[in-house]
């Protein structure tokens, strides 16, 4: 590996990173391991805001250039297709899910939230690696490569997918007294009743 100098400002710009996403895939496999489908919509949803900001403060640094040609050897990539299918058993009817991936070429893509978690968690894994044996540079340049060309877009769609399922359980419900209310409100429309001053 060849040695570098990095700045302290980038040192510490890593150091936070490195912290956002290691505390997104211990929260991915802990609600995975939990297995609480209704808790985890929320806790998603709250983690791939939080590791999103963190795409996005990576996407507005300047462009980090890795060290060499081909990345360095940092291992396996850690196996987690087990908490991949506990994800999909636990999501059930709304692991899968459509989106379009390019607003700016229209497709309808058909996904499921297990898989794509499971991407970001791997893409966001590879880097830590990188870091935690100190290629901090080639760790950057792989956070914001793979950010911008993949986990960020999957982790919008994922996010836009996991906020539905909250607004459909939060908006989509019956009002009491629902027909009361709209005789009231023809009667208003039909100026049967006099308007409030």
């Amino acid at each position: 590996m060849t040695e570098t100098t990095i700045d302290n400002e980038t040192e510490d710009f890593a150091q936070q990173i490195a912290d956002q996403v290691a505390s997104f895939l211990v929260a991915l496999r802990e609600i995975a391991r939990e297995n609480d489908g209704g808790r985890a919509i929320s806790l998603l949803l709250l983690e791939i805001s939080q590791v999103l900001l963190a795409g996005a403060r990576l996407g507005a640094q300047r462009d980090f250039t890795p060290i060499g040609d081909y990345q360095p050897d940092v291992g396996p990539e850690a196996d987690l297709d087990a908490m991949r299918l506990r994800l999909a058993e636990m999501l059930g009817p709304v692991d899968p899910y459509a989106y379009v991936f390019d607003p700016y070429v229209p497709e309808l893509v058909v996904g499921r939230l297990s898989d794509d978690l499971t991407s970001i968690a791997t893409d966001l894994e590879n880097g830590l690696r990188h870091y935690r044996l100190g290629n901090v540079e080639e760790a950057l340049w792989w956070w914001q490569f793979s950010y911008v060309s993949s986990w960020g877009n999957l982790a919008g769609v994922a996010l836009n997918a996991l906020l539905s399922v909250v607004a459909h359980d939060r908006l989509d419900t019956e009002v009491a007294d629902e027909d009361e209310l709209l005789e009231v409100v023809d009667e208003m429309l039909d100026g049967d009743a006099a308007p409030p001053r």
